[in-house]
C-alpha cells in the first residue's frame, strides 16, 4: 500500500490554474525529489497533498481525518521561523503531538535530537541559534513525529553545505529504514545524488518521473531549467550551468 496517492490532483487558486491532472505515488522506501523552476507548483502540491490548499480529484492523505493524518505524515514547511524562546529539545518535542503522551515520546525526541546534530544545543532556547541551526531544529521536530512519510520543502535551505548534505543523508538513511519521503530541491546536484527517484514538474503538470539518472538528461535541463548538464571530471557528478555560460 502506498504512502501517498494523488490521482487526477487539480488545484486552481484565484481563478489560475496551479496544478493540472497530477497523478502520482509515493512507496515505503523512496526518497522522492520533487524538482522544478520557481512557481512549477511544488510547494502548492505538498499542502494541497496534505489537505491544506483546496483541491480536485484524489490525495489519500487529505481523505483521512487530522489526527490520522498527522500520524501517517510529517510536513517540514519552508518557513524556518521559531517564534518562542523554548528550549530545543521542547521545540522537537512539539513532533510527538499526534502521539503523546506516550511511552516513546522520550526516545523519539533523543533519535531525533542525535541524527541532526542537535545534542549538545539541546538546552538551548531556540531563538537563540542561528538560522541554520533553526532549521536543523524544525527538521528534528519532523524526525520525532515517527510518521511513515515525511513530506519537506527545501529542507536545505539554509543549511550550510556539510549541513546539507548530512540532511539528505539522514533522508536517505530514513528511506531505507522503510519511510516515504518527498523532498522538494533546488539543488540539482542534492537531488543527483541522494533521491531515488525524480519528479519534474513545470507548469503545474508532471513533465518526469524516474531514476535521476533518467530525469536529468541534457535535454530535460533544457527543457525544464534552461541549462546544460555534463558529468564532472573531478567526482563523476552532475554538473549544471545556464545556457548561456560557454564551458572552457
Amino acid at each position: 500500500m502506498s504512502l501517498l496517492t494523488l490521482r487526477s490532483f487539480c488545484v486552481t487558486l484565484r481563478n489560475r490554474p496551479i496544478l493540472n491532472d497530477i497523478s502520482l505515488e509515493v512507496e515505503r522506501g523512496e526518497l522522492v525529489g520533487l524538482i522544478g523552476p520557481n512557481g512549477a507548483g511544488k510547494t502548492t502540491l505538498l499542502r494541497a497533498a496534505l489537505g491544506l490548499v483546496p483541491s480536485s480529484g484524489q490525495s489519500s492523505l487529505a481523505e483521512l481525518a487530522p489526527r490520522e493524518r498527522a500520524r501517517a505524515a510529517a510536513f517540514l514547511p519552508q518557513a524556518r521561523e521559531i517564534a518562542w524562546p523554548i528550549a530545543v529539545e521542547d521545540v522537537v518535542a512539539l513532533g510527538r503531538t499526534p502521539h503523546a503522551p506516550g511511552p516513546d515520546d522520550g526516545s523519539a525526541v533523543q533519535a531525533a535530537l542525535q541524527r541532526t546534530g542537535l545534542v549538545d544545543l539541546r538546552r538551548r532556547a531556540a531563538t537563540r541559534l542561528s538560522g541554520g541551526e533553526q532549521a536543523r531544529v524544525l527538521i528534528a521536530r519532523a524526525l520525532a513525529q515517527e510518521a511513515p512519510l515525511l513530506l519537506a520543502d527545501e529542507p536545505a535551505a539554509g543549511l550550510d553545505p556539510s549541513h546539507a548534505i548530512s540532511t539528505m543523508k539522514v533522508f536517505r538513511g530514513l528511506a531505507g529504514e522503510g519511510h516515504g519521503l518527498v523532498v522538494t530541491l533546488h539543488d540539482l546536484g542534492l537531488a543527483a545524488r541522494h533521491c531515488t527517484r525524480l519528479v519534474a514538474l513545470k507548469d503545474g503538470s508532471i513533465v518526469a518521473d524516474g531514476s535521476p539518472t533518467d530525469v536529468l538528461t541534457p535535454a530535460r535541463m533544457r527543457a525544464i531549467f534552461g541549462v546544460t548538464a555534463f558529468h564532472g571530471e573531478a567526482n563523476g557528478g552532475p554538473v549544471f550551468q545556464p545556457l548561456d555560460v560557454t564551458r572552457d
